[in-house]
């Protein structure tokens, strides 16, 4: 087992590596260049400082060699500096990244809590009324779109019934509110967020564990664990469950892309300070250099949650962990 994780770490390197070098080809190809938001707003802008402007960011020598210049900084973890602010790239991403890390947990405990009990309700009676509606649900779920959903919460909850904020993570007066208060307001804020970020993962891990469950329960060795008296609670949960749970973790895996990506939107539609929209607001001002960074951590955060994907069924599953 420990030359498995050996082996899988010693892969992570390469594939950073080829991941860094298709996006810096792809940012640099891309129709714009950093600053061409502030020259455009600024005509008195002469072309001597635009080429000031590119010998300062690099953007006078060739791609290959300020990608090669890139990745020494980067082996020492050196991001170099935002082109909006200066300000070392590191240090951006440190302030924001919590608050994104924090949400997505959340909507990862949230997708578990609901879509496992729901999955596994429906299997017990394929076909049946509450197997039917429920499908139906996550159908519509699973096809509404994240940002439409989002406006359509915020004009309900926020602006019609004033329930909750719409925007940001605290309120104006949260410096002055006690522990408790600022719980509650911390709460307030991120339930819309939490709740958009988790409604099509619910749908989606609803059914992919339903049809697990049914397949799982159609086994010969339920049957025979049903046949020795077994009682049905514990055919259930102790032999069905644990099978039928293990295709979940690796598609929980590869749903982290997808919901570190969604970050982008929901944080940009409720103005949440996070990295989503830090990535964004990067990209929209060309800053090649945040942008790197942030695919760089969102690479590296994902390959590892498919090694703790590949780690947990060797946990379930002892065959698999006698083989590796």
């Amino acid at each position: 087992m420990g030359k498995y994780i050996l082996r899988r770490f010693a892969g992570i390197i390469p594939l950073l590596f080829g991941i860094s070098l298709l996006s810096f080809a792809v940012i640099n190809l891309a129709p714009g260049k950093p600053g061409a938001l502030e020259n455009s707003l600024n005509p008195r802008i002469s072309a001597r400082a635009l080429e000031r402007l590119e010998k300062l960011y690099e953007l006078d020598k060739p791609v290959y060699e300020r990608y090669w210049h890139w990745l020494k900084r980067t082996a020492v973890l050196d991001f170099g500096r935002s082109f909006s602010d200066n300000r070392p790239v590191i240090e951006k991403i440190a302030e924001r990244l919590p608050v994104t890390i924090t949400i997505n947990l959340l909507s990862l405990f949230l997708i578990f809590a609901a879509a496992i009990p729901l999955g596994v309700r429906c299997a017990l009676k394929p076909d049946g009324m509450l197997d039917k509606v429920m499908t139906a649900v996550m159908f519509f779920l699973f096809a509404i779109p994240t940002f439409w959903l989002a406006l359509l919460l915020m004009n309900f909850f926020g602006i019609n019934l004033r329930w909750l904020p719409v925007s940001g993570i605290t309120s104006l007066d949260y410096e002055y509110l006690s522990p408790a208060g600022k719980a509650v307001d911390i709460f307030r804020h991120l339930f819309l967020p939490v709740t958009v970020s988790s409604l099509g993962g619910i749908a989606a891990m609803a059914r992919y564990m339903r049809s697990s469950m049914i397949e799982a329960l159609a086994q010969p060795y339920i049957r025979m664990a049903r046949a020795k008296g077994l009682t049905e609670r514990s055919v259930l949960y102790k032999h069905a469950f644990r099978n039928a749970v293990m295709p979940l973790i690796t598609i929980m895996g590869l749903s982290l892309p997808g919901l570190v990506g969604g970050s982008v939107i929901f944080e940009s539609v409720f103005a949440i300070p996070g990295a989503g929209r830090l990535f964004y607001e990067a990209v929209m001002m060309r800053d090649y250099p945040l942008i790197m960074a942030e695919v760089v951590i969102v690479s590296l955060l994902t390959m590892t949650a498919n090694l703790l994907a590949d780690l947990s069924y060797a946990w379930i599953d002892p065959r698999l962990r006698d083989k590796r």
